[in-house]
Formats: C-alpha cells, structure tokens, sequence
C-alpha cells in the first residue's frame, strides 16, 4: 500500500504492534521483508505507521511470526483496514495534530478511564469553562484559533452521549472542582453539567476530597483507553513536550494499578453525586 499522507497515532500503533511481533521472534526486517516479497524499506515504513499495509498482509505476517493469539491478529487486521473520516478531520490543518489523535482514539475505545487533578476532565467540560481554560493556558491566542479548540472539545463529548455510549469512568479531585477558571457563573454551570452527566448515565464519576487520608498522587493525572483487546489499551500522560501516548505493557500496568490505587483514596459514585451538589449549593 502507498505512504499515509498524515502520521496519526492511531497508524503508528498498528505499525509499533506489528514491529513488537517481529521483534519477539528475533527476526530480522530484512526476513520479514522476504516473506512478503517486498523489501527492508517497505517493512521499515509499514512499522513506523508511514505506509499501510492490508488485512491479509497483517495476517500473513503475524503467522510468519508464529502469533497464535487470533483476538490479536484479527483486532490488528481491523485497525489496518478501518478507513474511518471521522469529524476530527475537519480539524486538520487548523489543531495541532495532538487534538485529532486523541478525539481517534476516543472514538474507536471501548472504553475510557480518567484521572484529574488541576482541571475538570475536557469530556465533561462546558464551553465557557474551555474557554478559559485554553485562554489561560495559551495568553493571547487569537479567537481564530480559540474557537475551534472549543468546538473541538465540545465535540468530543459525542464519545459518551450518543446512541451508543462508550463507557466513562473519572476521577476528579476536590481541587479541580473549587478551581474557579472563569467567574462564579461559570463554575457553578460547570458543576450543574457533571451533575447532569451522572443524571444521564453519561459518565461514572468519583470524588477524591481534600481531606482524603492516604492520598499522594497529584501527578496522577491520566486517562487508559481500552482497545480491542487488552494488549491494544493505550495510556495517555501529559508530558513536557504535550501529550504522551503510551503503548508499552509495563507502563499501561503501571497506568492501571495508579488507577485503582487512586479509585480506593475516591468517594464511592452515590456520594461523590452528593459531593458535587454541595459544592454547588456552595457557590
């Protein structure tokens, strides 16, 4: 198949997944090429998400490389021929490639895990409450470029309120939810909007309050996303260069067993419900 015109993350997942397969058999590119007809080159690019390779090409490598596990292989086979254009594309070229990548690989979860400190979660937000957050974050961007990262995040909600929800789990520390990024108003819709969320069954949501015994983690924030099968989670981390997607197995279990550890320092969802009306009627 011929080179990919845009890198997504989503790509170079299906080609790192097909490069660990090579790897754990301790072949070389250059055999795995053969096997193929093709050449090193070709092999390099389908590995680095550059070119895409077909569903019967996954298979027959994944045989070659003597993986047995056919939820795998097929789950993979199912990543090289989606074809998907979903409404995150018509942000390219305006967004930075981070913001569709993101919104992809919420599309295509089954399902979403979240962990905040500082901010409430951008799937559960309210446009003034985006607003201020990307006006602070960024000072001076201009409204052409402030508008669309909006509406961005305003869409990506679709993961979690449409006909077929993807399941949403979060974790909010008491800090994000009294952090008043704009004025009163603001912040007191934005806790009506998580209210509502619960209400709908958009969103399973916990509460980790202040005053929390055995809690250490304020650089736990996170988000998992499931894959087809385990071996496809995806971790997502802030880092100083932006946005880190991690893929590697010992780090998504380092990203699960955070998240239970932080879910046990949390309000069940009954009385995080009842927290966040408090502090509603607070305001």
């Amino acid at each position: 198949m011929p080179p990919k015109r845009h890198l997504t993350a989503r790509r170079v997942r299906l080609g790192a997944e097909l490069r660990k397969l090579r790897e754990a058999t301790g072949m070389k590119a250059r055999e795995a090429a053969s096997l193929l007809g093709a050449d090193s080159v070709q092999i390099s690019q389908i590995e680095s998400g550059v070119a895409g390779v077909s569903a019967e090409r996954v298979r027959r490598l994944a045989a070659h490389y003597a993986c047995v596990d056919e939820a795998l292989v097929e789950a993979l086979a199912a990543m090289a021929t989606d074809r998907t254009r979903g409404w995150w594309e018509e942000y390219r070229g305006v967004l930075p490639p981070v913001f569709l990548d993101v919104a992809e690989l919420e599309y295509h979860a089954t399902f979403l895990r979240e962990v905040v400190i500082t901010h409430v979660p951008g799937l559960l937000q309210t446009a003034d409450y985006a607003r201020a957050v990307y006006s602070y974050m960024v000072p001076g961007l201009p409204e052409s470029e402030l508008q669309p990262r909006v509406e961005h995040r305003m869409r990506r909600r679709a993961v979690i309120e449409g006909d077929n929800p993807t399941p949403y789990e979060t974790i909010i520390h008491e800090l994000a939810l009294r952090i008043r990024v704009s004025d009163r108003g603001v912040a007191r819709a934005q806790l009506r909007q998580i209210l509502e969320k619960i209400e709908h069954g958009h969103a399973t949501v916990r509460v980790i309050p202040t005053d929390q015994d055995g809690f250490a983690g304020a650089g736990a924030s996170m988000m998992c996303t499931g894959g087809l099968v385990p071996q496809l989670d995806t971790g997502l981390r802030d880092a100083p260069t932006g946005t880190a997607f991690i893929d590697a197995e010992p780090q998504l279990k380092r990203l699960r067993t955070l998240f239970h550890k932080v879910e046990k320092a949390s309000l069940d969802p009954m009385a995080s419900r009842d927290f966040i009306h408090q502090l509603s009627k607070e305001l």
